[in-house]
């Protein structure tokens, strides 16, 4: 056994560690026969799986033939007896193929007579040869020449990156000419096994420390490096046909045309071009080319502006008059307020030409915000591959371009990188593409990032990183194809480094000499990509200059042409912008017909029932014994047909899942819910990963359900969500906040994409936000969702009451930006989720969710109120004693959320059930003014008061109080040059005497009027002043009657209902008439959301309650 344990020791020593050698050849040939077999055993992982037994060379092995002859001699083979006896060893035959990364024993000569033994120096310069090899495989890219203006080369001894590899090494000029065996790790010799160490550096210095610095030794995988290894060091991979170069020349040159002819026409205007890195736009042509080649036929992109433009006309191929178009400053021809060009988006389906197959192109609009659009891509991808059934990512993919100060400044690249592996997350790979002109904005990268690189956050994910010099286009092409052939073969994120310049300032107008002098000097000397290249391929032969003189006068007359085409043009049309088109979801739909909500109870009591059973046919399947309690407390709920939040939820969902609707809920602890209410996920207490999901087993026939938990992000995971919900109309996408307040780490998502979406790029969405809100004594950070911010973002017109029909509500949706609600009852939160399906378009929805009412005894609904027949209530009207006798009502007090069941204790305490009524607005936004004014009217008598549980200057009052006075006088007088200066030729406006007048004014045209600045209308002179006074009619008022034509036609230009036709935002002095108020009844402003005394917190509520509920 000694024997057997000092080989194991040997063996879990370091093997290259230059004493072996000696240690080799200075010990007994016992000793060293022992050891070095046990060491080649080791060398394949000390794995008896992975060694045939027919190898013989592991310790244990050796040990077991020791051992049987220590007890009969003679039941070994005669050659370890003659070995055990006098310390001779001659191997027996081995049979056994060698493993990899390993040598036969005999390949030492150890103690054989036929050839010498290897002194020490040859060993220790074989193995130095190989910390050489790996020394450039780890550290070449910090010396490879990346930078075009060479600002950034390293100061090196003796000016020789070679030099400072091997300085530390015993190798003089005297070793260059020797001939080394190259190890199993490096694929530089191409089919060669040895090379003299001078071709060994030279080809190093070739693959590493030239245009290309490739970061991946720190990759987990030998597999990936190898991988990589291989495609970087393969003799010839740079190697390209005359055709190919021809075809990047071209690319080349259309990328820098086209950012020359928008200089040329549009000097002054803002455009952020792609000059000193237009390699970008061959570079992505190279990446969708290989993809499509290997499958892929849906390609989604994000950008920041600089190089949209660009990146639209030659990448994508839309069409360049519609580009032009951007720039003319037209009215738009639809709906929108519309974006700067460089944030637009668009959706194409075009012929590769290259491969000869279909490929679809989306680049995702996108805000100043420069990376708030990563996680939006990644949603919409996932969700592609999702409806696609394309579980590998095979089919669909994603770019992401980046800043390159962005890409390591902005921690949402960070959220959305840690997405990449996640199951229900994931993409598959996406390739990040660098644009790095190594400056953000002003600042220099020493003072914007900590880091070495900027694509430093990628190590975190084990992406490759690959930095190429952007001015050797051959060099950007081989790396391209690199990528996209990594993506298509490991499903993993990497990273295309361009490292460029920016020719001009932040944008064209700017002046970068200011900050950056002596770069912009350099700069301004330094030849463009596109005329470097030429003059390689020139000289080379491979084209002449006639032919390129002749490529690029092509392309500017292509320019040209559809710069005249653009001139023709009248109007914008936002439509042709939009990156998510649904295909057929708006035709042959009555825009203001809303599906109906409930459904059968019988509907209803199945999924309940499966809903709060275990898994079927799985009595095995061991749930915890309180999650059993739970099960039970709703199969009593199913049987009693009422529901609580939990099981309204599942219904909810069930029954879209029934009717083929996709749901996804997603975000931190969703699966259980933060208040372990939920419990949609039950887990097997003794087998890990063993796990059940009720709504996924509803129907036979039914749609996917999807519930995840996902990372300890917001706003990468909402703006994944909501990049989910771009791509399918027909799908419930939710996300949850775990208390509403954290929803404010994602406040970019929010403001930029999804309360102004539609407005800027006519995209809609359907997402749903679960914020669990209410004043509950948690302390400031667990109370308030900050429903006021999304009530301040709201769009209807606080002053106008829109005309009264049958189709209000549905109009007030079709109009509103989004839905703002805070829901009393389960019935009324299942039916507003169904409502966001049933609705004939698609508008965010903002849902304050509670927290204590998810087990409130009274928070209950009876299967009546979600059966056939009910709907969502946007006001619950008070149903107890004070609504029967309205006119004997004192006070009335309206409200939202849980606060209501404070108000109806306190009330029922008081003994005032008779003399208070207590009204829900379920729906705040848009505001159910129509409502209001019917509860007010029925109420003549009585005060009226708003009650809320958030301080005075947060929660809903500050939006509610405009629109409560104006629902309650419903009308008001626009004075006559607010109405001279906004109105169109034909105007519409409420007015008091609800008379309906439409005239024609004699003064300017519509067009003439719409194309002065706003500020011109305001306060121009009052030209029909004099004719007004003397009694004529040139100015008319009109009522807010119901106008197909002008108001709700979807197919016309139109309006805004939530405002008069051709009244804007703010249409000057208004005296709005005497009338009922309403007061305010509740905490006093604050600057915290809530205190963290509980003490506090019930003195508050306590003054909040007696100040509503008296008399």
């Amino acid at each position: 056994m000694h024997r057997a344990h000092t080989a194991f020791s040997l063996a879990l020593s370091p093997m290259a560690h230059k004493n072996f050698a000696t240690w080799l050849l200075n010990s007994s040939s016992s000793q060293k026969l022992i050891k070095a077999t046990a060491a080649a055993a080791v060398r394949t992982y000390n794995s008896a799986a992975a060694e045939p037994f027919a190898n013989g060379s592991t310790a244990t092995y050796v040990e077991e033939m020791y051992n049987a002859w220590l007890r009969d001699p003679s039941s070994v083979h005669t050659s370890w007896d003659a070995y055990f006896r006098s310390n001779t060893y001659v191997s027996p035959p081995n049979l056994a193929p060698v493993q990899a990364n390993t040598l036969p024993l005999t390949a030492f000569n150890l103690g054989g007579a036929a050839s010498a033994a290897p002194d020490s120096k040859t060993i220790d310069d074989h193995l130095a040869v190989q910390a050489i090899i790996r020394s450039y495989q780890i550290r070449g890219h910090n010396i490879a020449h990346l930078d075009p203006l060479e600002i950034n080369t390293p100061e090196l001894p003796g000016n020789s990156s070679t030099k400072s590899i091997y300085a530390n090494f015993s190798f003089g000029e005297q070793d260059m000419e020797r001939q080394f065996k190259l190890p199993s790790t490096t694929f530089i010799g191409g089919d060669e096994a040895s090379l003299p160490l001078k071709e060994i550096l030279n080809r190093l210095e070739n693959v590493y420390c030239n245009k290309i610095g490739v970061e991946f030794m720190f990759i987990n995988s030998l597999e990936q490096c190898n991988w990589i290894r291989k495609r970087f060091e393969t003799p010839g991979v740079l190697n390209f046909s005359p055709e190919e170069k021809r075809l990047i020349l071209a690319r080349l040159t259309r990328a820098t045309g086209f950012e020359a002819f928008l200089a040329k026409k549009y000097s002054s205007e803002k455009r952020f071009g792609l000059e000193g890195c237009e390699i970008m736009i061959p570079a992505l042509k190279e990446i969708i080319d290989v993809s499509t080649e290997l499958g892929v036929e849906s390609v989604i992109m994000g950008m920041p502006h600089r190089g949209r433009l660009n990146t639209l006309a030659n990448v994508c191929r839309k069409p360049l008059n519609q580009i032009f178009t951007q720039f003319a400053g037209l009215e738009a021809a639809d709906d929108g307020s519309g974006d700067v060009k460089y944030h637009l988006g668009t959706y194409i389906e075009r012929l590769n030409r290259v491969t000869n197959k279909n490929i679809r192109l989306a680049v995702v609009a996108n805000p100043s915000h420069l990376e708030a659009v990563d996680p939006v891509v990644q949603g919409k991808t996932r969700a592609e591959q999702f409806y696609r059934g394309d579980q590998e990512g095979k089919k669909v993919m994603s770019i992401l371009i980046h800043g390159d100060a962005a890409f390591c400044g902005q921690g949402v690249v960070y959220e959305t990188m840690h997405l990449s592996d996640l199951p229900d997350y994931t993409t598959h790979g996406t390739i990040h593409v660098v644009a790095n002109n190594q400056i953000g904005f002003t600042t220099d990268p020493r003072f914007s990032r900590s880091s070495p690189y900027c694509t430093d956050v990628a190590r975190v994910v084990n992406a490759p990183i690959f930095h190429v010099n952007a001015d050797d286009p051959e060099a950007v092409m081989h790396v391209c194809k690199v990528a996209a052939e990594w993506r298509a073969t490991f499903h993993k994120d990497c990273v295309i480094d361009l490292v460029g310049y920016r020719r001009n300032g932040h944008n064209e107008i700017d002046e970068p000499m200011f900050t950056q002098p002596l770069m912009y000097q350099k700069i301004r000397k330094h030849k463009n990509c596109l005329d470097l290249y030429a003059d390689k391929l020139i000289a080379e032969g491979t084209v002449t200059g006639e032919e390129v003189k002749s490529v690029a006068a092509k392309y500017e007359n292509i320019c040209e042409e559809a710069f005249a085409l653009a001139k023709t043009e009248t109007h914008v049309k936002y439509k042709d912008w939009l990156d998510s088109p649904w295909s057929g979801f708006f035709e042959g739909k009555d825009p203001l017909k809303v599906a109906p909500t409930g459904v059968k109870e019988e509907t209803l009591i199945h999924i309940g029932n499966r809903f709060s059973s275990p898994p079927p046919n799985a009595a095995e399947f061991v749930i915890h014994k309180g999650l059993m309690r739970v099960l039970a407390a709703r199969k009593t709920m199913v049987d009693e047909k009422i529901a609580d939040w939990a099981l309204g939820e599942a219904m909810a969902f069930g029954s879209l899942l029934k009717e083929g609707i996709h749901v996804r809920l997603s975000g931190q602890d969703v699966e259980r819910g933060t208040f372990s209410h939920r419990h949609h996920v039950l887990h097997h207490q003794l087998v890990d990963k063993a796990t059940y999901n009720s709504l996924q087993h509803m129907y036979p026939d039914q749609a996917p359900y999807s519930v995840s938990n996902s990372s300890l992000s917001e706003y990468a995971v909402l703006g994944f969500e909501h990049g989910y919900s771009m791509t399918n109309p027909n799908a419930l996408v939710l996300w949850e906040a775990q208390f509403g307040d954290f929803s404010n780490t994602a406040q970019s998502i929010i403001d930029q994409f999804i309360s102004s979406g539609q407005s800027k790029w006519v995209r809609q969405s359907g997402l749903v936000m679960l914020l669990p809100h209410g004043m509950e004594g948690m302390g400031p950070e667990h109370s308030s969702c900050r429903v006021e911010r999304f009530l301040q973002m709201s769009s209807d017109d606080p002053d106008y009451f829109p005309p009264e029909s049958d189709e209000f509500a549905i109009r007030q949706l079709h109009d509103i930006n989004w839905i703002v609600a805070n829901c009393t009852t389960p019935a009324n939160y299942y039916h507003i989720l169904r409502r966001q399906i049933a609705l004939p378009f698609r508008k965010p929805l903002i849902l304050c969710t509670p927290k204590s009412l998810l087990r409130h005894p009274e928070a209950k609904s009876p299967f009546s109120e979600m059966s056939e027949g009910s709907e969502f209530q946007r006001i619950i009207p008070d149903r107890g004693p004070a609504g029967e006798n309205p006119s004997n009502v004192k006070k009335v007090v309206f409200c939202t959320g849980r606060v209501y069941y404070d108000l109806t204790k306190t009330r029922a305490d008081k003994q005032l059930e008779k003399d208070i009524a207590i009204v829900r607005v379920e729906q705040v936004s848009p505001f159910p003014f129509d409502l209001v004014k019917e509860q007010a009217n029925l109420y003549k008598n009585a005060d009226l008061v708003w009650s809320q549980e958030e301080h005075k200057n947060q929660g809903c009052w500050s939006y509610v109080q405009p629109r409560f006075l104006t629902a309650l006088n419903h009308s008001r007088d626009i004075s006559q040059s607010d109405e001279q200066s906004t109105f169109s030729n034909t105007t519409t406006t409420t007015t008091t005497d609800n008379t309906n007048t439409n005239q024609d004014t004699d003064s300017e045209t519509d067009s003439d009027q719409k194309s002065k600045p706003w500020l011109s209308r305001m306060f121009a002179s009052n030209k029909s002043d004099s004719a007004t006074t003397g009694g004529s009619a040139a100015t008319a008022t009109a009522t807010g009657e119901f106008n197909a034509a002008k108001h709700f036609d979807l197919k016309n230009v139109r309006h805004d209902f939530n405002r008069p036709a051709g009244v804007a935002a703010a249409p000057g002095v208004r005296h709005a008439k005497t009338g009922r108020k309403i007061s305010y009844a509740g905490r006093a402003s604050s600057a915290s959301t809530a205190t963290g005394s509980k003490a506090q917190h019930i003195r508050e509520l306590n003054a909040l309650l007696n100040d509503a509920i008296s008399t």
